[in-house]
């Protein structure tokens, strides 16, 4: 038995350590305003593919996002914070998608 849950473990730190070396962490600058901005980056961008883990810390304005490099890469997570209405980095935030944010999320308005 002891064997079986040695064999488990180092399997699972290999594996662990397989998927943690290929990720990777990137900060953006968003517009995002209030908590629904927050939650909504958050919600949406947990969608794309390669995209393991977002946060967004409202006083600074950053997205902190943990992606897979060999699934993803900087430019599409950019565009894809933009599809969702708001801006990342110099990526400016889709018309059509910023138009359809609540008020709330339009205090910087469009660049």
């Amino acid at each position: 038995m002891n064997k079986i849950k040695i064999k488990l473990s180092i399997l699972f730190l290999f594996f662990s350590s397989f998927i943690f070396a290929q990720s990777d962490t990137l900060k953006i600058l968003t517009s995002a305003e209030c908590g629904p901005c927050k939650k909504k980056i958050e919600k949406e961008l947990s969608f794309e593919k390669g995209v393991r883990k977002v946060t967004v810390d409202l006083d600074t304005k950053i997205a902190t996002v943990v992606y897979l490099k060999d699934k993803t890469n900087v430019d599409k997570i950019r565009v894809a914070i933009s599809k969702i209405g708001y801006n990342a980095d110099a990526v400016p935030a889709d018309k059509k998608a910023y138009d359809r944010l609540p008020d709330c999320c339009k205090k910087d308005g469009m660049k």
